[in-house]
């Protein structure tokens, strides 16, 4: 059985930017079974993002076992694990 994603509270925010800058992005938090939250579309490559709040402590920000699970066996380019804009603009190889 599918087990779908939740959305963090700084999604909006950090896709909003990544649009900003250019980018294209395909919300996929909804999809579950570990598919990260975001495919980021940029420069002619897919960027596989899962976003963390990072206001939440470091227990609540772990992957889960679908997440990691996906991570580990995903054979394109490493998936990026972001908390920030910040962090969604540095993974574009841009800063803020």
């Amino acid at each position: 059985m599918r087990r779908a994603g939740r959305t963090d509270a700084n999604q909006s925010v950090i896709v909003a930017a990544l649009r900003a800058a250019g980018a294209s992005v395909a919300i996929t938090s909804g999809a579950g079974n570990g598919l990260p939250d975001l495919l980021v579309g940029w420069r002619g490559e897919t960027i596989l993002m899962e976003l963390k709040d990072g206001d939440k402590p470091p227990s609540a920000k772990q992957l889960t076992p679908a997440e990691s699970y996906f991570v580990e066996h995903w054979r394109g380019r490493p998936v990026v694990v972001v908390e920030s804009v910040e962090d969604a603009l540095r993974a574009l190889g841009v800063s803020k």
